[in-house]
């Protein structure tokens, strides 16, 4: 396919330096896709971009550079990673076709800029700093587990609470978008599973157009709008004078946002923490070495050590990871079997026993089902999507006949 006279048409790609290298990041944010290369690669893409023969730019390296560079298989990897947008004037199918596309596309880096600002930042510091202040003056006011009750009625407690944590999670993962979009990468909201965990997530994949520095702001966007709201909430109960329901409704959503957060410590799943623990270690790939670190001790280390081939410094961060790992995976799926399960299934089948047991009992109870339920059941549709092959029959051939 590739000849040497082959001229190819680039879609617009992204280059920057490497974050630990002397190489060049590049790739298609609308792809998620990226490589690196050394600069001397990076040197004959932007040549084959600027539409020169492959045989030319082979020849163009080797005079400037001084180096023997197969720029035929380089060009057959960009057409492999979709990188490649017409052959000879002949058009490629572009794999960019089938993705769904980014989220609030019209969102632009002049809109959202602002959010992530130095008076935004100021504004920020300054709610957290009288919060705890206020904390500290009135321990009172830090969340509780009784704070989710703001009602006697267990069923209406539980609607409002989903639905305030929803609204903001929702915003939580818009923060992420915005701040993508702030430099000008696409980012998309879906839902996935984390564990035993239904859960709600941007892909950011795009970011990767970015330095290292630039990246923290995306990952984490979402937390500094989880304690802007904590804050917030504990400052309105305790200077706005508002109605003992309303004090009630603020100590219910401070708590749920709270336990969010407490879930994004959680980084032996890949969360906001995570990602930020990932770029502080230089790891390039945190969750999966520490992975298959653990599947190679749990094979009583039988076959070769996966991270043989790391650098001493990030093969020691994924063994302390893969501890972490190993250790919180385990913890939190034995509390959920013995506590979050076994609750949750009461809950439900109490909610049903209370349906013949009056109009308000049945109503509230009704509720009950209606929310945890059916958030049982996104999380099952949604696992099976994820892990489709997981579930997939494979058919045993049966042995001929003699």
């Amino acid at each position: 396919m590739i000849e040497r006279d082959t001229v190819l048409r680039l879609h617009d790609l992204a280059f920057r330096d490497g974050d630990d290298s002397d190489d060049v990041v590049l790739g298609r944010a609308v792809l998620g896709e990226f490589v690196e290369l050394p600069r001397v690669g990076a040197d004959a893409v932007r040549l084959l971009g600027d539409g020169l023969p492959v045989a030319e730019v082979e020849t163009r390296i080797a005079r400037e550079q001084d180096v023997e560079l197969d720029v035929a298989e380089l060009a057959e990897a960009l057409v492999d990673l979709g990188f490649v947008a017409a052959v000879d004037g002949e058009a490629l199918p572009d794999p960019a076709d089938e993705r769904p596309g980014s989220h609030l596309p019209w969102l632009r880096a002049e809109h959202v800029r602002w959010l992530f600002g130095r008076t935004a930042t100021v504004v920020w510091f300054a709610v957290v700093a009288a919060a705890l202040v206020t904390l500290w003056r009135d321990p009172g006011l830090v969340p509780t587990a009784s704070d989710f009750y703001w009602t006697p009625y267990v069923g209406l407690a539980v609607l409002v609470g989903t639905a305030m944590f929803s609204a903001n999670l929702s915003i939580h993962e818009l923060m992420h978008l915005a701040a993508a979009r702030s430099y000008g990468a696409p980012a998309r909201i879906g839902f996935s599973t984390r564990l035993h965990y239904l859960v709600v997530q941007t892909d950011v994949t795009a970011v990767w157009a970015v330095a290292r520095k630039h990246r923290y702001r995306v990952y984490l966007a979402g937390l500094r709008w989880d304690g802007f709201m904590v804050c917030l909430c504990t400052l309105l109960r305790a200077y706005a004078g508002l109605p003992a329901l309303a004090n009630g409704l603020l100590g219910a959503l401070a708590l749920a946002v709270l336990m969010s957060m407490i879930v994004q410590l959680q980084v032996y799943i890949r969360n906001d923490l995570y990602y930020v623990l990932m770029e502080w270690l230089r790891a390039r790939n945190l969750y999966q070495d520490g992975l298959a670190y653990v599947r190679y001790l749990w094979r009583r280390r039988r076959g070769p050590d996966p991270l043989a081939d790391l650098p001493a410094r990030e093969r020691r961060c994924v063994r302390l990871y893969a501890v972490a790992m190993a250790v919180g995976c385990t913890v939190a799926l034995s509390s959920f079997a013995l506590f979050g399960l076994p609750i949750l299934v009461q809950g439900i089948a109490g909610a049903f026993a209370g349906l013949d047991d009056g109009p308000v009992r049945a109503l509230d109870s009704a509720l009950v089902i209606l929310v945890e339920g059916g958030l049982q059941v996104v999380f099952l549709v949604t696992f099976f999507r994820v892990h489709r092959h997981w579930f997939r029959w494979r058919r045993t051939p049966r042995p001929a006949r003699p």
